[in-house]
């Protein structure tokens, strides 16, 4: 589950599993994932997902879930196998869900006969209790996504995971410790929502429903609701509306949650019917269910008033027992009696009953849920060790004023017990914060509203509206300006523009879009407006997909974690056990005079003794590292790569990544900054420099291309030194400059895939390209001209040849600076063993060249060659390699 805007348009997983795009400019080596991310990037583009219609009672559906796939060979075997089965129509696979979907002709092949193939193919296969027949509307399964509050530690993790699966219709459940998540697998027709969020309250712990993969399920928050009036208007619009079953509006967060019927009714037509129902009274938006579930704004606050009060009232106990007895006039005051005791003891019983029974109630709470539902957890440890301290020193306090025997008290044990475990709970609760940000910034790349299209019955625009982002449906006709961000994934019906696809592709220079080209939400429209048609929203975007991926990774458990997790429920009891065995040795050991008695505290006795080491072990053992230590790893580097571009699957991923021995680097835009510049210009003609810029610019002004931007750039920066010309984006906002007057007038023009480019001015041929461009045209290339080429090359620049009327006339040299860390991230993969290998689609002598600034030296690794789209690339392998 995503909690992007896929919350209009989440399907059930018996509608179908959808693949996610593995985007990631730097990747481990491995090649099944790369096979796999092959495939899914293929599905994105073709659209090979979606289901096939077929007639009603002819064929039949149902999902297996496969055990055993380790990566896309596994997953090939797998489809390869089922549709080699007689009578089976279509099988698909999917890698990561462990799960495959069958259509086949029941009068041909039976349910055994699938799990038998799969078993026969090497894995372990169980076909799902809810089978739907294909061509009908299935509810199947539903997945959930709570919020539990109260987890502290992995003990209450394994005790909340314990009690959803055992509830009846829960098939998966998974609880994060890091996120207060949980995600909960469940058949409806079983159990409701309502049922789960009541077994976890039960257990002691808060719940409440984040989202779910219903389909009819919207929350808007209404604005312009002041009185009960108000709330009437919108029961009696909303109960006036068609397919509205169902609507609740808490008045307290203006939040409006309907349940409607999607044939009947589509979430747009609801907000609109809303609104002019209402005449333009109230303005809806929709919740982002996300932001709903990440805050931990309120929790850290919580917990920290907490911490800073405990804190308040336990440095004056501190204080009383250290620095007191070493002031003349504040002893004296604390060693005055007063009733049964001396001021100094009441002072202290009275701060430290407040942090232990006020501020630490909440262990007292936890403690108790813990051992209601039979386990434990380190809250129990922390009830346990400060009540020792506490109540042992309230009895020594009763006991002196009874008997006249006064033995030491040790009530700042307690308040500086609960400080400082109150302090790691807050610094815990930063950390989880912290985990998050990355989904947060995935979030924040698809903009919050969108420029809709309006037309009449006949085709024609008539106008444009603004509507919210999670309100697109398939099928709209968007505008995307120049510099907005693409609402969603789909297809250009009209303009051409360039596109900044690196948030998802990794690919630093913008790609050409143009009529029938396909586009991705949350990209960037560099220049020119664009109108595209939504194919693809909510759940089946790329970006949904990708925050899948990262939610996926960030709630797996790492086999560590496993481990982790066992060891944390017999922790506790362990602990306590450890404890006991220390009392009775040191108080055994005392009475035997197995020490001598010059150990004892003033006033103490053997049992006291005994009794502080006993409650030192039990604070030792307070901190809850050991079950929060490892998913809040796995968050944490989740979320730092999904930020950067690298997409991790899970904690098993990362406890794999050990084993890595080489990382594969794409050059353009990873290695190097993507940001073509022209660093060397050579005249070889009669032309002065001007006249040679002049005359190359305006051969390049007709091409999208971002070297020929980068030269059209340089020329007008060198002619009226504009410092705005060096920007960003300049280089794709050149056309409609205001001085572009500059340029010569170009006739013919033509632009030759892998070449460069070709037109007449005055009459005359220019080219503009490599040397292939050039020979082609049959222009020679003199031997002086080659050789400053060749050195260029071997200077890491690509070397641009310009010919006039039948003569080169110049070349340029245009480099793509490496990014300066990029030395340091090579040696620092050598120091731990990795093998950096860099690819690149450039010539060969810049590729050697590049390599060379990013290491000492360099070997030929390997040589692929890939056929794409009829153009046969080579792409170069270089090893690089520490002297």
């Amino acid at each position: 589950m995503s909690p992007g805007s896929r919350d209009l348009q989440l399907t059930s997983q018996a509608a179908g599993v959808w693949r996610s795009t593995y985007p990631s400019s730097v990747r481990a080596v491995d090649p099944d994932d790369m096979e796999e991310g092959t495939r899914l990037l293929d599905s994105y583009e073709t659209g090979d997902y979606k289901l096939e219609s077929i007639e009603e009672g002819s064929m039949r559906r149902i999902q297996v879930t496969v055990t055993g796939m380790t990566c896309a060979a596994c997953s090939n075997s797998v489809e390869a196998a089922l549709k080699n089965i007689n009578g089976v129509l279509r099988a698909s696979v999917a890698l990561l869900q462990n799960r495959a979907d069958v259509v086949f002709d029941p009068t041909l092949v039976k349910d055994e006969d699938i799990k038998n193939a799969i078993e026969d193919a090497g894995f372990e296969a169980e076909i799902l209790p809810e089978p739907s027949n294909v061509g009908t509307k299935p509810r199947g399964v539903l997945v959930g996504q709570f919020t539990i509050g109260g987890m502290t530690c992995a003990a209450c993790v394994n005790s909340v995971e314990g009690i959803l699966r055992d509830l009846p219709g829960v098939s998966r459940a998974v609880v994060a410790l890091a996120t207060s998540l949980g995600e909960v697998e469940y058949d409806p027709t079983v159990i409701s929502k309502d049922d789960i969020v009541n077994a976890i309250e039960d257990a002691g712990f808060e719940a409440s429903l984040v989202q779910s993969s219903e389909q009819d399920k919207i929350i808007l928050g209404v604005a312009g609701v002041f009185n009960e009036l108000d709330v009437q208007l919108i029961e009696g619009i909303l109960s006036s509306l068609k397919g509205v079953r169902q609507f609740r509006f808490d008045r307290s967060s203006g939040e409006l949650e309907v349940l409607f019927d999607p044939e009947v009714v589509s979430s747009r037509s609801l907000v609109d019917g809303i609104e002019g129902g209402s005449k333009g009274k109230f303005r809806l938006h929709v919740m982002n269910p996300y932001a709903r579930m990440t805050t931990k704004d309120e929790e850290t606050s919580i917990m920290f008033q907490l911490f800073t009060s405990s804190l308040f009232l336990s440095i004056p106990v501190f204080l009383i027992r250290v620095v007191c007895p070493h002031i003349p006039l504040l002893d004296a005051f604390l060693l005055w009696r007063c009733g049964p005791f001396l001021m100094g003891d009441w002072l202290k019983w009275a701060l430290v009953s407040v942090v232990q029974f006020v501020i630490g109630k909440r262990f007292y709470v936890a403690a108790g849920r813990a051992l209601r539902n039979g386990s434990t957890n380190m809250d129990v440890l922390v009830a346990l060790g400060t009540s020792a301290s506490y109540f042992y020193s309230v009895g020594a306090l009763l006991y002196g004023a009874i008997t006249g025997f006064w033995s030491p008290t040790y009530f700042e044990t307690s308040s500086m017990l609960i400080t400082f475990v109150l302090l790691g709970k807050y610094l815990e609760c930063l950390a989880k914060g912290k985990t998050s940000d990355a989904i947060k910034k995935l979030v924040e790349l698809a903009p919050a509203t969108a420029l809709l299209v309006v037309k009449d019955n006949g085709g024609n625009i008539i106008g444009e509206r603004e509507v919210d982002a999670l309100l697109i449906q398939p099928g709209d006709i968007l505008k995307v300006l120049p510099g907005a961000k693409l609402p969603a994934d789909g297809v250009v019906v009209w303009g051409s523009s360039y596109v900044n696809e690196g948030m998802v592709t990794g690919e630093s220079v913008p790609v050409s879009k143009e009529v029938d080209s396909p586009v991705i939400g949350g990209t960037i429209n560099l220049h020119g407006a664009l109108h595209i048609k939504a194919t693809k929203i909510g759940s089946e975007a790329v970006l949904s997909q990708i925050i899948s991926l990262v939610e996926t990774a960030q709630m797996s458990k790492a086999p560590i974690q496993k481990f982790a997790d066992f060891v944390a429920s017999i922790f506790v009891p362990t602990v306590v056990t450890l404890s006991l065995i220390t009392l009775l040795g040191w108080y055994v050991g005392g009475a035997a005079r197995a020490y001598p008695e010059q150990w004892l505290p003033e006033n103490g006795n053997y049992f006291v003794f005994a009794l502080m080491f006993s409650i030192s072990v039990v604070v030792i053992a307070c901190p809850c590292a050991l079950g929060l230590a490892t998913p809040t790893a796995v968050m944490v580097a989740t979320g730092v790569g999904a930020s950067n571009g690298v997409l991790i699957k899970g904690g098993d991923a990362l406890e794999r990544a050990q084993k890595v021995q080489y990382v594969i680097f794409d050059k353009t835009g990873t290695l190097t900054q993507g940001k073509a510049k022209v660093t060397t210009v050579k005249v070889f003609s009669e032309m002065d420099r001007g006249e040679f810029l002049t005359l190359v610019a305006s051969a390049e002004a007709s091409s999208e291309h971002p070297l020929a931007k980068a030269i059209v750039e340089y020329a007008r920066h060198f002619h009226f030194f504009d410092e705005n010309s060096l920007t960003e984006d300049a280089q794709y906002s050149s056309k409609g400059s205001p001085i572009s007057a500059w340029l010569l007038d170009v006739a013919e023009f033509s632009a030759v895939p892998g070449r460069g480019i070709q037109c007449f001015i005055d009459g005359k041929q220019v080219l503009v390209g490599n040397r292939k461009l050039l020979t082609e045209s049959g222009v020679s290339i003199s031997a002086h001209v080659e050789q400053f080429v060749v050195d260029l090359e071997e200077r890491a620049r690509t070397g641009i040849l310009a010919a006039y009327d039948g003569n080169v006339i110049g070349v340029l040299g245009v480099a793509d600076p490496l990014k300066r860390e990029a030395a340091v991230v090579v040696e620092g993969l050598q120091k731990m063993g990795v093998r950096p290998v860099m690819v690149t689609g450039d010539n060969w002598r810049t590729a050697q060249a590049v390599a060379r600034e990013v290491c000492t030296h360099t070997y030929i690794h390997t040589c692929i060659h890939a056929c794409m789209h009829k153009h046969c690339i080579t792409f170069y392998g270089l090893m690089l390699k520490n002297c």
